[in-house]
């Protein structure tokens, strides 16, 4: 009976302690909020700049290219609801 608390816990706080390391892992920078960006809605827009040959192409080490706004996402929210003139 102790034997099997004891695996529980262990489990438990080996579950924890993953959960930590890949909760602060590097995140995927914002997307800038300049005028270069602020009509970007769809991943085909991204590509204009970010594909290979273009003016600032992705590594080849880059995850997944067809997938831009699973990770990196609007760097402010409010930029999409108001008329403001961007940097």
């Amino acid at each position: 009976m102790k034997s099997t608390l004891t695996l529980i816990l262990s489990a438990g706080a080996v579950i924890a302690v993953l959960f930590f390391i890949s909760s602060t892992g590097k995140k995927a920078p914002s997307i800038p909020l300049d005028k270069m960006h602020h009509t970007i809605t769809i991943q085909e827009g991204c590509v204009t700049c970010h594909a290979p040959g273009k003016q600032a192409p992705l590594k080849d080490t880059h995850p997944p290219k067809e997938q831009c706004f699973i990770c990196h996402k609007v760097g402010n929210k409010v930029m999409k609801s108001i008329n403001i003139d961007l940097i």
